[in-house]
């Protein structure tokens, strides 16, 4: 059977999975799938689970709060924030709503708060212009 190899990146650690027989993810456009030698592809992935089955026929899911892929000479590039690896898809699916979920949205608060800072800054830049 046709393998490729997955390597997984984020920030607090890599993983390089071998002997991946197909990679069931989704991005914007909806789910897609990879298998061994397929033609290059990139996308960014959504938040939510990913599926690989691996040659012994086992399953294995990701988790991540989005993510860029690129498959490139029959290897898959995951690069990610953070992301979830576990073959159990109930417990994978709670840590991903309880964990990500929560990091997601301090994420969403920092983004406004920078945005508010960003705004007030300009207002007091434009005051000193005109005094």
């Amino acid at each position: 059977m046709k393998t490729f190899t997955l390597h997984l990146f984020a920030a607090d650690r890599t993983e390089c999975i071998e002997g991946v027989t197909s990679f069931t993810g989704e991005d914007k456009s909806g789910s897609f799938g990879l298998l061994a030698r397929h033609d290059r592809f990139m996308t960014a992935l959504s938040f939510g689970l990913a599926r690989l089955r691996l040659v012994d026929g086992s399953r294995e899911y990701l988790g991540f709060p989005g993510g860029l892929l690129y498959f490139v000479d029959n290897e898959c590039r995951i690069s990610t924030r953070r992301y979830l690896r576990d073959t159990d898809i109930e417990r994978i699916t709670q840590t991903l709503s309880h964990e990500l979920l929560q990091e997601e949205q301090a994420l969403e608060q920092t983004r406004r708060k920078l945005h508010r800072l960003e705004a007030e800054m300009l207002e007091r830049l434009a005051q000193l212009g005109r005094e």
